[in-house]
């Protein structure tokens, strides 16, 4: 019996390592820590603390030799050189790793833009949980040596959602989520009449103040507060999620993520609508109008510290750890 479960236990682990090695999320770096040259510094500083960070990390980076690109509003209020300042597109050609200083809106609003170009990104958490930002501003300056200098990091891809809105067979508006995608009215909360279609097939009709639709990603955001599911990154789905529907058996739907999802909009609907993107866009739309979601081409490139495990962040995180006394 103890070799029947010890060969279990073996199998096991070659099949999981096996499993690990081929995950498509995940990017080897053996070389890619040292492909990085140019390395932009991105964000949003709400106070001096956060500039001061910028300023210091600057300094911090140029002094190891490698060439700084620095967001432009951010650099104007350092005073640094004009060779040093680069708008956030500019910044997502020409560098190889994109550092957010702030809390998980800012890696999303520099996400959604940075997601197009070749760059990973990795966040210095200075907002509140930081699902995204996974750096410790006290023990920034050790954990991005280990990664630059030593290579213990891996990358990790993200899927992202694009939205576009539909009239009259023509496409009028377009953006990106990390997180979500919202389904809402534009002004006053009221219910709105709507049929979902996955794949040209009508799934359900709904009354209810919204639906939201969420990446894996953004199922710990909004999506979690209306009661959606969490969904673990490397899962390749998209949830439906809505928002107070006036029917009790309307529930979540977690659906394959590469269906393409089509709004309609019932005729009594007179009110201005809006679609919403990472809470950060909103995109106003009609109730004659179509909006379709699927997911993006690109992906967002996390860099993760070796050490980096999802299941504790989401466990620290949400305060799902306990003492085991």
């Amino acid at each position: 019996m103890c070799n029947i479960a010890a060969n279990f236990l073996n199998s096991s682990a070659v099949h999981f390592s096996r499993i690990m090695t081929m995950s498509p999320n995940i990017i080897d770096n053996n070389t890619l820590h040292r492909s990085f040259q140019t390395i932009g510094l991105v964000g949003r500083p709400r106070n001096d603390v956060n500039l001061q960070m910028h300023k210091n990390l600057f300094q911090w980076l140029s002094e190891k030799g490698y060439q700084v690109l620095v967001e432009k509003p951010i650099g104007e209020r350092l005073g640094l050189p004009a060779a040093h300042l680069a708008e956030l597109e500019e910044i997502g050609r020409n560098a190889q790793l994109a550092i957010v200083i702030g809390g998980d809106g800012n890696m999303l609003g520099r996400a959604r833009i940075l997601a197009k170009y070749d760059i990973a990104l990795i966040g210095i958490n200075r907002g509140n949980l930081g699902f995204l930002t996974d750096i410790d501003p006290k023990n920034a300056y050790a954990q991005l040596a280990a990664c630059l200098d030593n290579g213990e990091f891996f990358v990790e891809e993200r899927f992202l959602l694009e939205t576009a809105i539909e009239r009259e067979r023509q496409i009028i508006a377009t953006s990106n989520a990390v997180n979500e995608v919202v389904i809402h009215p534009a002004k006053i909360a009221h219910m709105i009449d709507f049929h979902v279609y996955i794949n040209d097939k009508l799934a359900f009709s709904q009354r209810s103040d919204g639906l939201i639709v969420s990446t894996p990603t953004g199922s710990t955001a909004y999506s979690l507060s209306a009661g959606g599911p969490i969904l673990t990154p490397q899962l390749n789905a998209i949830a439906l999620v809505p928002m107070f529907p006036h029917t009790l058996s309307s529930r979540p739907l977690v659906i394959d993520g590469e269906s393409k999802i089509s709004i309609r909009f019932a005729d009594y609907n007179t009110d201005q609508l809006e679609v919403g993107c990472d809470s950060q866009v909103a995109l106003p739309f009609t109730p004659d109008d179509v909006v379709h979601i699927y997911k993006s081409q690109h992906k967002l490139r996390l860099l993760h510290l070796k050490n980096y495990n999802y299941y504790n962040v989401l466990s620290t995180k949400l305060g799902w750890l306990r003492n085991s006394a």
